[in-house]
């Protein structure tokens, strides 16, 4: 019994521009509508139009470059301490020449350290903690993105964690990288994040007495109205919403 083996006629074969399609058409629905209004008359034909969220984006080997070093080395660093690179580092993503750790919260300080103190890595400064607000990113709404630099390989990288709104707190740094005292600190002021384990964790740029995180997309943008040669500009949170 012998197996046909020839290729498939053309039209058979699938079209990869059609596949594409499907799966984007199978991507949650972000918004729809022109601009995000919904509460004036639609005659331009974009009422329909909808935006769609695409899939998290995540890199296979190999990363390139020196990458993939890093990982090794970092992988090594983690199983002596008795952790797997995956479960410490759940997601990987190389973009525009930049590699980008998605680490587990639980994990923070453990892989920071190892990326600090092995030779092999010696990433020994931490640029800065900078905080990320996606509302619709269902449990992972706030993002703390740390940048590090290894001055003995001139190598950079970035660590990013995600938590829920609703128990936005992650391990301080201060421990491993003092330099993010402050940055820890105006990054809770801003959005909210609670670096557990910090030395003081006070806002730095809004007054104490303050209510809120004014970097939050959800915070109100509040404002007062302006007059300028007759014509009133109403403030920003009453006006026409282009989100």
């Amino acid at each position: 019994m012998t197996t046909d083996t020839s290729p498939e006629p053309a039209d058979q074969q699938p079209d990869p521009a059609a596949a594409a399609g499907e799966q984007r058409l199978n991507q949650q629905v972000e918004r729809a509508g022109m601009f995000g209004v919904g509460d004036t008359p639609d005659t331009s034909g974009y009422g329909g139009l909808q935006v769609r969220r695409p899939d998290p984006v995540v890199t296979a080997r190999p990363y390139g470059g020196y990458f993939d070093d890093v990982a090794d080395a970092l992988a090594d660093g983690l199983d002596r301490d008795g952790t797997s690179f995956s479960d410490a580092v759940p997601r990987v993503v190389v973009d525009r020449g930049e590699l980008t750790l998605h680490v587990d919260p639980d994990h923070l300080t453990e892989v920071a350290r190892v990326l600090r103190d092995e030779p092999a890595l010696a990433f020994e400064m931490c640029l800065g903690v900078s905080g990320v607000h996606y509302p619709w990113d269902a449990g992972h709404e706030l993002h703390a993105v740390y940048g590090l630099l290894s001055i003995t390989h001139n190598r950079r990288i970035r660590l990013e964690v995600s938590v829920p709104d609703a128990d936005p707190r992650v391990p301080s740094m201060v421990s491993v990288y003092p330099t993010c005292d402050w940055h820890e600190r105006e990054t809770w002021d801003f959005f909210g994040i609670v670096f557990e384990g910090h030395p003081a964790l006070t806002r730095i740029e809004m007054p104490d007495d303050w209510k809120g995180h004014p970097q939050r997309k959800d915070y109100p943008l509040g404002g007062i109205p302006v007059e300028y040669r007759g014509a009133t500009v109403p403030p920003p949170d009453e006006r026409r919403s282009y989100s």
